[in-house]
């Protein structure tokens, strides 16, 4: 047996249970004449109707932003918009580079072209072609045979003449020398034809003729009514430092 203060409290403890015990039976047991007792439950009730809808609520923040997404296909061209209104005008440009000197409105002009009508020139001495085809500016003087350059430049001389009855050896001159020659060797029953050309730089006061070169027997420049043998020249184009 316990003794002492642990087997008195022991004892209490046994002694207060009982009593506790009955009073919570006590207090636990419902008074059977109340309309509510727990130990008698009516029917079930109906279920009660739905309610009316609440309030819409407050808008909820804005999300965060999402990523890009993939590029679309091009789609069709679209129609021709209007023509806009015309924009204000611009500001005045700055003036522009003085341009390079041109030519005067004096137009240089120098050029002839005539035919032979003497058969067999002399040898030795300017031949002289006095049927005319063209000498506006009478440059050719048909009485001497030569040409007398008036406006200094580039110049283009060429002949074609027929060779009968004998060779023909000719050449064109310049300032009393020889530039080009050309020889033809005469085939017997047989009409030649004999030809040149050169481009020549003339100042003023130069003369260009064309002679048979050599002696007489070289001599067979030919000209009639159905074959011709022609000189001609022109500027091409003038020394603009000069003029």
């Amino acid at each position: 047996m316990m003794r002492g203060p642990a087997g008195f409290l022991l004892c209490s403890l046994l002694l207060v249970a009982p009593h506790c015990t009955e009073v919570a039976a006590q207090e636990v047991q419902p008074d059977p004449k109340t309309p509510c007792a727990n130990w008698m439950g009516g029917a079930p009730g109906y279920p009660g109707h739905n309610g009316l809808p609440g309030r819409d609520g407050k808008d909820g923040r804005d999300g965060l932003k999402g990523e890009k997404g993939e590029e679309g296909m091009q789609g069709p061209k679209g129609d021709q918009g209007e023509t806009g209104v015309p924009g204000q005008e611009g500001p005045r440009g700055f003036p522009g580079y003085p341009g390079q000197k041109g030519e005067g409105a004096f137009i240089y002009r120098s050029a002839f072209s005539v035919g032979l009508k003497e058969r067999a020139p002399h040898p030795k001495v300017p031949i002289r072609f006095s049927k005319i085809f063209y000498n506006e500016q009478s440059h050719y003087d048909t009485s001497t045979g030569k040409f007398l350059c008036s406006i200094p430049g580039m110049y283009y001389f060429a002949y074609h003449l027929t060779v009968y009855l004998t060779d023909v050896k000719v050449s064109l001159y310049k300032k009393d020398k020889a530039v080009i020659f050309t020889y033809d060797q005469f085939q017997k029953n047989n009409v030649d034809q004999a030809s040149g050309s050169v481009l020549l730089h003339l100042s003023t006061g130069d003369e260009v003729w064309l002679q048979v070169y050599g002696e007489g027997d070289n001599n067979g420049v030919y000209a009639d009514n159905v074959n011709d043998s022609t000189f001609m020249g022109f500027l091409l184009y003038p020394d603009l430092d000069v003029h």
